[in-house]
């Protein structure tokens, strides 16, 4: 028979209760997550996925228009959005944030840009501002190029509002990738085409392109440079604490978020399995990403994932 002291007995049941407090009500198992369908997004959310995933979660992803993400997590039908881009996004933003449905808790990401851009033989020809546009509006055959349907709210308002005397225009939408080729298509043919730009984004590297000045009031300053960050729904964090500390340590860079684009447009990789290469090429992501992290039923988050993903521990 196995005698404890008194003390040893204490020990164990400390360590007992702190591992029954590490392990996440039931109800968090499932984290809720959408994403515009924009291949950083998509990298990100994924990225998110698979240390759910290694974690013992149950990680869904949706693809949604921003507006409907935005009245999803005020609904509570979503958990977590990791794409606020600040302040492009803001116009969608802002009335959740009034009422305080919405919560922003992390920036993941600094050095991204949003706004109009054009082929670099357009700015060579004195493209340079959003002004520039009307007075060439043949050219671009009054047409602006967005991506999808909801997520090109600053485009519209733009247009209703005949700013820059672009009131005539027309807003053509589609996928990311509808958009893209589109352009590709117009630079081979050194055709003339406005659309929608970002960074990080494999576009800035395939397609020679400019940004466009003069969009300060609508995307932000410095061609509209932009933080993007990790938002939840109201009360989110405070029910599920371990899933919200690892959403307040995951951060990524652009160079990062770039190989990962690259896997998913070049390679035709699915987000996880982008992630998941991702991560592989950069085991050390993990130790900050996980710290103070565990598993759904409270053990070491670390080992778990490194586990999950073949890796020795």
């Amino acid at each position: 028979m196995i005698r404890f002291s008194k003390v040893s007995v204490a020990a164990l049941l400390l360590v007992a209760a702190s591992t029954a407090q590490a392990a996440e009500p039931q109800s968090c198992r499932q984290v809720r997550m959408a994403e515009p369908g924009w291949n950083d997004l998509a990298f990100t959310t994924g990225v998110a996925s698979v240390l759910l995933e290694g974690l013992g979660y149950e990680p869904k992803s949706d693809v949604l228009g921003l507006e409907i993400i935005y009245a999803s997590l005020k609904n509570k039908d979503l958990d977590v959005f990791l794409g606020y881009w600040d302040p492009a996004m803001q116009v969608y933003f802002d009335s959740y944030q009034k009422d305080g449905s919405v919560e922003t808790i992390k920036q993941n990401l600094e050095g991204a840009k949003y706004t109009f851009a054009v082929p670099q033989y357009v700015h060579d020809a004195g493209i340079h501002d959003f002004a520039d546009l009307a007075e060439h509006a043949d050219k671009f055959d009054r047409k602006m190029y967005g991506i999808e349907p909801g997520s090109n709210t600053i485009m519209e308002q733009i247009i209703a509002e005949n700013r820059f005397g672009l009131g005539d225009w027309e807003l053509l939408e589609s996928s990311e990738q509808g958009m893209l080729q589109q352009v590709k298509k117009a630079v081979r043919k050194q055709e003339w085409i406005l659309f929608q730009g970002w960074a990080p984004h494999p576009m800035n590297s395939e397609i020679p392109m400019a940004y466009l000045s003069g969009g300060d009031e609508w995307y932000g300053p410095n061609y509209g440079g932009a933080t993007v960050h990790t938002q939840v729904r109201k009360g989110y964090v405070a029910e599920c604490p371990n899933v919200g500390k690892l959403l307040d340590n995951i951060t990524f860079t652009l160079e990062l978020e770039n190989e990962g684009m690259a896997y998913l447009i070049g390679e035709a990789m699915l987000p996880r399995d982008a992630a998941k290469k991702a991560i592989t090429a950069h085991p050390d992501l993990l130790a900050p990403w996980l710290a103070g992290v565990t598993t759904f039923d409270g053990k070491d988050g670390l080992a778990a994932v490194r586990d999950s993903l073949g890796l020795m521990n």
